[in-house]
């Protein structure tokens, strides 16, 4: 028995699901944190979506049936539960998700837990420049280093498309950066 198969049992089990999700958030609350950090750039709302996260993942572990791996239901289920953030709070503001990102990108340098240099600054502007779905495959890839396998069962979408995505936005961030920086 492996340990994710053991953990999901565990979690599964009413006697033993309290102890078994605290060992899952020990496992795999910082590796969650960043990933949801990329997509709703904020700290506090970082850690808002990804409180929800775990509550759905809590709620919802007797629905995980093991046809995928126990990271990749999570990470959807993160995914899915910062895109239905940012998208909210764009509507709130009335913005356009995309002005909405170009704001949020833009406080970064106001935000007291980034502690990137001007470098990773112009990244991240120029990252919350892509489509929401190119967004996604780009931080999946470049920073998660997530094979396209896993990223195709976290997005639910082909291989071929995924590669698609990701070739697209290297060259948008490449055409930002080259026009924006020079």
């Amino acid at each position: 028995m492996t340990d994710e198969t053991r953990l999901v049992s565990a979690l599964q089990n009413a006697s033993t699901k309290e102890k078994a999700f605290r060992e899952l958030i020990k496992s795999y609350k910082e590796r969650l944190y960043w990933h949801v950090r990329k997509i709703v750039i904020s700290h506090d709302d970082a850690d808002d979506v990804l409180q929800n996260t775990f509550i759905k993942i809590y709620r919802n572990i007797d629905k995980f049936n093991q046809n995928s791996k126990l990271y990749s239901w999570m990470y959807r289920i993160a995914t899915n539960e910062a895109i239905t953030f940012i998208n909210k709070r764009a509507k709130q503001r009335s913005l356009d998700i995309a002005d909405y990102q170009q704001e949020l990108a833009s406080a970064l340098t106001s935000d007291d837990f980034f502690t990137g240099n001007e470098i990773q600054l112009i990244l991240q502007k120029a990252i919350a420049t892509l489509p929401q779905k190119q967004q996604l495959v780009f931080n999946m890839k470049y920073f998660d280093e997530l094979k396209y396998e896993e990223i195709s069962e976290i997005l639910e979408t082909s291989v071929g498309a995924l590669k698609a995505s990701y070739f697209h936005a290297v060259k948008k961030i490449e055409y930002y950066i080259k026009h924006k920086v020079n």
